[in-house]
């Protein structure tokens, strides 16, 4: 658990808040020695987890069976774990928390500013993938409509879904753009697996032998569709301006194309590009 190295605590876990129940559940351990914490529900205002999601602020405690500072409804697994001094941060996303992050130590020590800021930048590195991951869920329900929306029309910008055409080819630009910050594997492999589902319009046969492009190679090919420049590109997908120009090479060089735009229509025609 990235608290972990941060902080250098020897134990580290915690959980998101379950929507429409209030409660932390425990499902991340490390550093742990027995199963005492796993699965534990924690509610908001309860204990030192529950407080820090109550009042959406960090808190901790230099030795938490005699603290006078929280509520003691999880005693018997925090002793059962042995754990003493322990800090607990809250996971804030707009304004709502999400999560809780603990570290904790086997001896009662007061827990420094030094190591609470660092928990701090944990939690919020957290905050960022949970984010990004809630901004991966929205496009792909909308690009999953838009394509239910195109399923069956005409191919390309021509007809009444023209404008949905174009919407769509935007989501799927969003899509790529965004899988690389993904830090879970499952959601990003759902969500490359959707972009494919995007290019392989209905009503396309593609008419161009087989292309393979690498995935760097297909995010930046997707940029230039949507008419971004090599620096706006690089800008997009954190990449150089040179970079971004070699992966164009490579992927016009494969298409058999001599101009962005016959890149484009390359890949289009292929399935490649909705």
């Amino acid at each position: 658990m990235r608290l972990r190295r941060a902080t250098g605590l020897p134990v580290a876990f915690g959980g998101l808040v379950e929507p429409g129940r209030g409660q932390v559940r425990i499902s991340e351990l490390n550093g742990t020695a027995t199963a005492a914490l796993s699965a534990l529900a924690v509610s908001s205002g309860n204990g030192l987890g529950g407080k820090a999601v109550a009042l959406a602020r960090p808190c901790a405690v230099t030795d938490y069976s005699s603290s006078r500072r929280i509520s003691h409804e999880y005693d018997s697994a925090v002793a059962a774990e042995g754990l003493r001094s322990v800090l607990a941060v809250p996971v804030v996303v707009r304004r709502r928390v999400r999560g809780v992050l603990y570290g904790a130590l086997r001896t009662a020590q007061p827990l420094g500013d030094r190591t609470l800021a660092a928990a701090v930048e944990a939690a919020r590195d957290v905050e960022q993938s949970l984010v990004v991951r809630d901004e991966a869920y929205g496009l792909l329900a909308a690009a999953r409509m838009l394509k239910g929306g195109v399923a069956g029309g005409p191919v390309g910008p021509r007809g009444a879904e023209g404008a949905a055409w174009e919407r769509l080819r935007e989501a799927h630009g969003a899509l790529r753009a965004l899988a690389p910050r993904l830090v879970d594997p499952v959601l990003r492999a759902e969500l490359l697996s959707v972009c494919e589902t995007l290019a392989a319009s209905p009503g396309r046969t593609p008419s161009a032998p087989e292309v393979r492009l690498t995935p760097r190679e297909l995010d930046v090919l997707t940029c230039v569709a949507a008419g971004t420049t090599n620096a706006g590109a690089g800008e997009r997908l954190g990449l150089r301006s040179e970079t971004v120009k070699a992966y164009l090479r490579s992927a016009m060089r494969k298409l058999g194309a001599h101009t962005r735009l016959e890149a484009v229509v390359a890949a289009r025609t292929a399935g490649l590009l909705p």
